[in-house]
């Protein structure tokens, strides 16, 4: 189908659906109302049936439904005469290319919509199910499978998690980074020179704010050669390998066989044609699920500037299955927030890994250059494209990319993104962002045709927890230089970086300039422009931010580069933080910041320390905030404007400030159980009482039950009764004389949203749980918020815990915890997936536990004063 210039126009002058009325539209509802289109006489049927094992031929009828890539061409010639459904089966859809829509497969003045059938949970996917595993003999406790010969992947998927890859933690005393690679001080390494493959491993470094990965070339018994160019663009810059402006950089060596010794990790051998796995002792992995992934991409949707794709709908479904290679080859030469370098620049000075290493002339040159980290989900060239209520896991690179720079595009054609909605969705275990707005590239800010604006950009009421898995410099949500970008009443948690970001360019690209970057040079190379970016009309609000920052000082829970005329950040709740609130970096300008609620953390900090810089005219006004405190140098020479915010103590929240408090975050219908306020917050008019189960506290709690997940919070002081301490204080929900010689009970602690680092959550077991200092036969295993999982018990039966084991996790990501009891012998252990449960300590011996016990969860806030909801589910007892 072939269409003139002036008709695309006319599509793009389409009236475009409200939002609210997206949000209620469930696959149900579009399916019923195509089902009352025209007659036969008038135009082909309107809704086409697909299925996982669909054929390749046909008419998609329901009697017998085709292929995904069959129903895209038996779409184009019926959207000319209305809208369109496609109805995906329930069922596992695996592809062998990614699913490309043109200005062919899109429906112009109507809509296709590819929507789950009533009730089904389809699935797309990259990835293809590994079996057949047998004990490997390449070391103890190790299984291998067949793979492709030649198939590589960064990501392994294990029931629906991201299964690390094999690696080591080095200490900064281990190697010293030099020009070429690192020099190994640490003899006990040597051994690193015999190992196979050495291509194939790589160094990863984690700074102040970037993730870098180098790949490695060869080792000698005292040096690592590392692979160029990849080693030269990890070492100049900013936050480079070898100065970090963190004083105590994180690295690692990832990707070797032999360094596979921990459960849960995998290795793979492309040539050898052979995936490597090491489960928990007693777990055979071919009863679990594991995703091996083969596409780089799944799903892109971009036309031309003069045939932008139009007109698409995606609903119900999940995106799953992808894995991004560039890095292994290109290395991740990170600059902030996902934006990278790579290939050899030829104006780099000889000594750059010296005058380079913090700033120089030639690197500022390079910013023009800079590559974007491409999408599993692509959306560029197009209007009127909708994403609701799907599911986004699995994914090796940032989930959903929407008018990136064309670096970042499988079809070449960046940018051009306009009136997109992305509605009411989950991104959960993904490598990247959840999503990725706009580009950086000079068409993005002052585009060559009017056409490559990226503006009405639409993203609400989306759950976006644990992304930026293996990209820990990516944020929750990132928009860079978008026109009426709105983001609003998001749940962002468990990020390792950032919340949520807008803007980009410190300023660089503004009117005018940055004086900053005329000293740094950049501007003897690049454009300094003397019109506005295309950054303007942003709208952040009633978005619920929490559990960030997992791995890095810099940046700040919601932030932003460079002016943004017109942009409002309002009414968000920002709780459980790390460093920074809200945070006005270098550029930023022409904001209001209001009615915001920063609990926790660094209130707010505005970049404004040089008088030379424009992170200028902004006012902040009528927030409320209860730790940290106001960071804003030369305010009034700069025209930052600090008005009525307010310290409180506590969680002595205002009337006002409770408000915004309760109103944050997703609308109930989009609540699951990683949604901080299915269960309302403390002090909210909620009412979510427990089922099925007795509760107890002998402090302020709150408990709250939704379906099978479940919310405790508890301001008690501690559950911790040795070296002078005396502390038995909890909340908890359980099940009276449950717990007798062989039992066990589990939960998974999805998110511990107490600040305190000790904070604990997880499973408890005594003699009478209603009994409190006295009660024998206790134990517990509990997530604390900082200090990984603890295994505590009462050694002497006074009705105390007093000894202690401990594992370290990963304290941003969901993890279960278990007690088993055989006869008086208790044992612990805990697991990222429900089934490779790793032992924590050794078995202990209670024998003051009587027959039968009462077992439950719990939470301890570690805090008499204040307490947050934190939250279950996957509740077990067993017999």
């Amino acid at each position: 189908m072939t269409l003139t210039s002036e008709s695309r126009r006319s599509r793009n002058r389409s009236a475009r659906r409200g939002p609210a009325v997206l949000a209620l539209l469930g696959a149900g509802a579009v399916i019923a109302s195509v089902l009352t289109a025209a007659s036969a006489q008038a135009a082909p049927a309107t809704v086409y049936y697909v299925a996982p094992d669909g054929k390749d031929t046909g008419h998609c009828s329901q009697a017998m439904p085709c292929t995904p890539e069959r129903a895209q061409k038996i779409v184009r010639p019926a959207a000319k005469y209305g809208d369109v459904t496609v109805q995906l089966a329930d069922g596992t859809y695996r592809l062998s290319a990614p699913l490309r829509f043109g200005a062919d497969d899109d429906g112009g003045d109507h809509t296709v919509r590819w929507a789950a059938a009533p009730g089904a949970h389809p699935v797309i996917t990259g990835a293809s199910k590994v079996g057949g595993w047998s004990r490997s003999d390449v070391g103890r406790g190790i299984w291998e499978a067949d793979t492709p010969s030649g198939l590589d992947t960064r990501q392994l998927y294990v029931n629906g998690l991201i299964a690390p890859r094999a690696s080591i933690r080095l200490a900064n005393a281990d190697v010293t980074p030099t020009a070429t690679g690192l020099t190994i001080n640490n003899s006990a390494l040597s051994y690193l020179a015999t190992l196979p493959d050495q291509g194939r491993i790589e160094f990863e470094s984690l700074g102040d704010f970037t993730n870098r990965y180098s790949p490695v070339q060869s080792i000698s018994p005292t040096a690592i050669t590392m692979a160029q160019p990849a080693w030269d663009n990890n070492t100049w810059g900013w936050d480079t390998v070898q100065r970090s402006f963190l004083a105590g950089p994180s690295w690692y060596l990832d990707n070797s066989l032999s360094f596979l010794t921990q459960a849960g990790q995998w290795y793979i051998d492309p040539s050898a044609g052979k995936l490597y796995y090491k489960p928990a002792d007693g777990v055979d992995p071919n009863q679990l699920d594991v995703e091996l992934p083969r596409l780089q991409s799944l799903i892109s949707i971009g036309g031309t500037y003069d045939q932008p794709v139009t007109g698409l709908a995606f609903e119900g479904i999940q995106f799953s299955g992808t894995s991004w290679l560039g890095p292994s080859t290109d290395g991740y030469a990170d600059q902030q927030n996902g934006l990278f370098i790579k290939g050899a620049y030829d104006y780099r000075p000889a000594d750059a890994f010296t005058s380079c290493s913090r700033g120089c002339e030639m690197f500022e040159r390079a910013r023009t250059s800079w590559y974007q980290e491409p999408a599993a989900v692509q959306v560029s060239a197009a209007s009127r494209i909708s994403f609701t209520g799907n599911t986004f896991t699995d994914l090796g690179q940032s989930a959903l990319g929407i008018g990136n720079d064309a670096n970042a595009t499988v079809t070449g054609i960046g940018l051009g993104a306009s009136d997109i909605d992305v509605v009411g969705n989950r991104f959960v275990e993904n490598s990247g962002h959840g999503v990725a707005v706009g580009g950086v590239l000079p068409d993005a800010h002052h585009p060559s045709d009017p056409r490559m604006t990226n503006q009405d950009i639409l993203i609400e009421n989306n759950t976006i927890n644990r992304v930026g898995v293996d990209y820990k410099d990516n944020s929750g949500i990132l928009s860079t230089y978008v026109t009426g970008a709105r983001i609003l009443h998001n749940e962002v948690s468990n990020v390792p970086y950032d919340g949520i970001d807008t803007g980009y360019g410190w300023g660089i690209n503004d009117a005018g300039g940055s004086n900053d970057y005329v000293d740094r040079g950049y501007y003897n190379w690049n454009t300094k422009y003397t019109t506005p970016t295309t950054l303007k009309d942003t709208q952040v609000e009633g978005n619920l931010v929490h559990n960030t920052k997992a791995r890095f000082a810099d940046g700040g829970s919601v932030y932003n580069l460079s002016a943004n005329p017109g942009a409002v950040v309002s009414s968000n709740y920002l709780f459980n933080i790390s460093g920074v609130g809200l945070y006005l970096d270098e550029g930023s300008r022409s904001m209001t910041y209001e009615n915001n609620v920063v609990q926790g953390g660094s209130f707010v900090f505005t970049n404004a320390g040089s008088l030379r810089n424009n992170t200028s005219d902004n006012v902040i006004q009528n927030n409320w905030y209860n730790s940290g405190g106001i960071s804003a140098p030369n305010a009034a020479a700069h025209n930052n404007k600090l008005i009525n915010n307010v310290k409180v103590s506590g969680a002595n929240w205002p009337a006002g400030a409770r408000d915004v408090i309760c109103s944050a975050g997703v609308a109930p219908q989009y609540r699951t159980s990683l949604n901080a306020n299915q269960f309302g917050f403390t002090g909210c008019s909620a009412d979510a009482p427990v089922t099925g189960f007795a509760t107890t506290s002998n402090v302020s709690s709150y408990f709250g039950q939704a379906g099978d997940a479940f919310g405790i919070a508890a301001a008690g002081a501690d559950v911790w009764g040795a070296g002078g301490q005396h502390d038995d204080q909890f909340g908890a929900i359980y099940k009276a004389g449950s717990f007798t010689s062989q039992s066990s009970v589990s939960t998974r602690v999805v998110s511990i949203n107490d600040a305190n680092v000790w904070a604990k959550s997880g499973v408890m077991v005594r003699n009478d749980l209603t009994k409190p200092g006295s009660s024998a036969g206790y134990a517990v295993v509990a997530a604390t918020a900082r200090n990984g999982v603890t295994f505590e018990w009462d050694s002497n039966g006074d009705g105390y815990l007093d000894t202690d084991a401990r594992a370290t996790v990963d304290s941003y990501r969901p993890v279960w915890v278990k007690l088993t009891r055989s006869g008086t012998s208790f044992s612990a252990s805990y697991s990222y997936d429900g089934q490779n449960y790793v032992p924590i300590g050794a078995p202990v011996t209670l024998p003051s536990a009587a027959a039968q016990q009462d077992a439950g969860i719990f939470s301890t806030s570690h805090d008499t004063t204040q307490s947050a909801i934190n939250q279950f589910d996957n509740v077990a007892f067993t017999n």
